[in-house]
């Protein structure tokens, strides 16, 4: 099928909840993608911060076809031996204490509300419990997600949401003090709001909500959905900060495009919180989910994905910050790692990803007319000198 006939059946079939791109994928290598034409694309969305490792790489690839011939689900009523290998893999890679598996980082977050929710009534036994978020975050569209969702243009047409939810302003302690109670039981924020603008937590911040939670005996919650899994530089981005969350979720380039994610649980969390019958799934945690995220560390760890991030960020950065100097509407550059934001000045961000895709690059946004890059985390400086070309 040609674009226009992939594009007609979609339209004809699919309910249009995407203004899709007027282009059509059908293959992937590496850091490019090509349409049904043949045009090559350099991807630097990776599906919005899913595909760590680019397209088809070989090992994935490889272990993904194994495994589709081997075993494929059984339900949780069994044990099984990739979500062996897979949980053990994640727990020493987050620094964790115990995990549950999920099909998306929007499952992720509704487990880790459950698992606050659970805490606060095995302390007392009351339900009117409070979780602060933060204001311009994103965590998800069902509606557990998006009632901590800080953005009204999400939240408005599908109200009311689940209560219990007050918000603080990112990066400001005295905002998050304001709306603190004795009803209080979780602070749930990303460490790197990616779709919010793409600012990153400041370190003091962090630290203050820590020592706050800890004085409290309230869980923090990291959502770690976009901004884990190496995309800011370490595994994961508290490891970066040295502020470790009592519960954090994963997805994106934890499958590296299979569908999958996790909300994980330190040590106090696991023991007052979830027991047999309070959450389930049917397909979460799959042995070809678990063999994904297996597989994903193993070449995370082999191919030192993380060392690659680091060593690339500071020409990531600089040759964005000269594009912010020689571009006329590029007014600033923010970010971290892999996940970088440039704020876009007397044009709206939309023209600028169209005619980037005219010149061959995949970029996206985020709130505040920013645009949003977030390559595979193996691109190099190949791809990042191609990424700088054509936009003047």
């Amino acid at each position: 099928m040609n674009t226009e006939v992939i594009k007609e059946k979609t339209e004809a079939y699919a309910l249009h909840t995407y203004n899709r791109f007027p282009v059509a994928f059908t293959e992937g290598k590496g850091v490019y993608l090509y349409d049904a034409e043949g045009n090559k694309y350099l991807d630097f969305a990776a599906g919005i911060a899913v595909m760590g490792l680019g397209h088809a790489h070989p090992v994935f690839t490889a272990a993904m076809q194994d495994q589709v011939g081997k075993l494929i689900h059984t339900s949780n009523l069994y044990y099984h031996d990739t979500i062996a290998e897979a949980a053990e893999k994640l727990i020493k890679a987050s620094g964790m204490n115990k995990v549950f598996f999920t099909n998306s980082g929007t499952e992720a977050i509704e487990g880790a509300i459950k698992a606050a929710r659970k805490y606060a009534w095995m302390k007392d036994g009351s339900t009117d419990h409070e979780i602060i978020a933060m204001r311009r975050s994103f965590h998800g569209r069902s509606l557990g997600a998006l009632s901590v969702t800080g953005n009204d243009h999400y939240q408005e047409p599908f109200k009311p949401l689940i209560g219990g939810i007050r918000f603080a302003d990112f990066n400001d302690i005295e905002s998050v003090k304001a709306v603190l109670n004795e009803k209080t039981i979780a602070v749930l924020l990303e460490p790197v709001q990616g779709e919010g603008g793409v600012f990153p937590a400041e370190e003091a911040f962090l630290k203050e909500l820590r020592e706050i939670c800890d004085e409290k005996d309230i869980l923090l919650v990291f959502d770690e959905i976009q901004c884990g899994m190496g995309r800011c530089g370490e595994m994961f981005a508290w490891q970066k900060y040295g502020v470790k969350p009592d519960i954090l979720t994963s997805a994106k380039a934890l499958g590296c495009g299979f569908p999958v994610g996790a909300f994980l649980l330190n040590e106090k969390a696991a023991e007052k919180t979830l027991v047999p019958g309070d959450h389930g799934t049917t397909y979460g945690g799959n042995p070809l989910a678990c063999r994904a995220v297996s597989t994903v560390f193993d070449i995370f760890e082999k191919e030192d994905v993380i060392g690659h991030v680091q060593k690339l960020t500071p020409y990531l950065e600089k040759t964005l910050d000269k594009l912010v100097e020689e571009v006329p509407c590029f007014a600033a550059r923010r970010g971290m790692g892999f996940l970088q934001g440039i704020v876009v000045e007397g044009e709206a961000v939309g023209n600028v990803i169209q005619n980037a895709l005219k010149e061959g690059l995949l970029v996206i946004s985020a709130e505040g007319n920013v645009l949003r890059l977030a390559p595979p985390l193996v691109a190099g400086a190949t791809e990042i000198d191609a990424m700088a070309v054509g936009w003047a």
